[in-house]
């Protein structure tokens, strides 16, 4: 979606939401359950519009809440 946006910046930025290291997250885990909610996930979405995701929407995020997907999503590449 867009090429400012790095596979460590997505990483870095969920794991400040959730209050843990980069490293703890493992790609396919559900980020609902390390204690995203919907409103960390707006945060989310208004800091990646904010750095040039401008198509980006809540449910391209919450329908599948995985690290691997959004860094997929919003760099076009693997985590």
């Amino acid at each position: 979606m867009n090429q400012t946006l790095s596979p460590e910046r997505v990483r870095a930025d969920v794991a400040e939401l959730v209050g843990c290291d980069p490293a703890e997250i493992e790609p396919e885990e559900n980020l609902t359950d390390l204690g995203l909610d919907s409103v960390r996930i707006m945060v989310l979405v208004e800091r990646w519009r904010a750095a040039g995701a401008d198509a980006l929407e809540y449910a391209d995020l919450a329908e599948q809440p995985e690290l691997a997907h959004w860094t997929e999503l919003l760099t076009g590449g693997a985590v």
